[in-house]
């Protein structure tokens, strides 16, 4: 069992549990159903080229990464130092998050907050409205076609933008037509196997009419240029900034 099979393992058994736990009808009952949301589609847009800055504490490839991390300190510190919005992974076992991390998230900041998580399940997009986010990723790579057109379909009512992340050319083919912003992941994630290229390899059949994110391996302001000269219109960057904290030096000269 490849890693991000065993990841999909455990989610199903996660929700399983939340289902004997949270209904549907419950969570419209909630304060924060009704909220309007903010658009990460526009924050990335009005940049020109914008990095969704990346909360994790630790990852299958990069173990642990920054696992006495504060939510709403890390926010503020990417909040002031030029990100579109915030990503904020969720998967407690495989990545230390939580879903309450995004109520931290919420109070330190007025951007775009994208829930990453492996979802597989209209539970999850119900539960990312009523914390706080205002966008999910949906992942290619663990949804059939009609399960990633209903959970967009499901998501947009909610009033919830999708981001949805491709890694092959056959996953770029059944790209949901609703959706609001297309990633490439230059993350192979049943092989843990990272290359910038990626991105560069299937920019020409990827849709022209959503903004376009690259995922993963970005580190330097040479790799914005080469990306935002190639068509992307923003990046999402998590382990480089955690690391070193260079999240300023990569916004300044966009």
């Amino acid at each position: 069992m490849n890693i991000l099979n065993e990841i999909i393992a455990n989610k199903r058994e996660e929700i399983a549990k939340l289902k004997t736990r949270k209904i549907i009808e419950g969570f419209s009952k909630t304060k924060n159903y009704n909220r309007k949301t903010i658009s990460l589609k526009q924050s990335i847009l009005d940049k020109g080229f914008g990095i969704i800055a990346e909360i994790k504490r630790k990852s299958p490839s990069g173990g642990n990464i920054k696992t006495d991390l504060n939510v709403e300190e890390q926010t503020s510190f990417y909040d002031k130092n030029g990100a579109a919005g915030i990503s904020i992974l969720t998967d407690d076992k495989y990545f230390g998050g939580n879903v309450i991390d995004i109520i931290g998230c919420r109070k330190a900041t007025t951007l775009p907050i994208l829930r990453k998580e492996f979802i597989i399940d209209i539970l999850q997009l119900y539960e990312s409205k009523i914390y706080g986010a205002d966008a999910v990723l949906l992942i290619g790579a663990v949804l059939q076609p009609e399960e990633a057109n209903y959970l967009t379909n499901v998501a947009r009512n909610l009033g919830l933008e999708v981001l949805y992340e491709v890694h092959t050319r056959e996953e770029v083919t059944y790209i949901p037509p609703e959706v609001d912003m297309v990633a490439v992941n230059n993350r192979d994630l049943k092989a843990q196997h990272t290359s910038l290229q990626h991105s560069f390899d299937l920019i020409n059949i990827l849709p022209k009419d959503v903004p376009l994110i690259s995922a993963s391996g970005i580190k330097t302001p040479e790799d914005i240029a080469k990306l935002k000269a190639a068509g992307y219109h923003g990046a999402l960057i998590g382990e480089s900034i955690l690391r070193e904290g260079h999240l300023a030096e990569l916004t300044k000269n966009l």
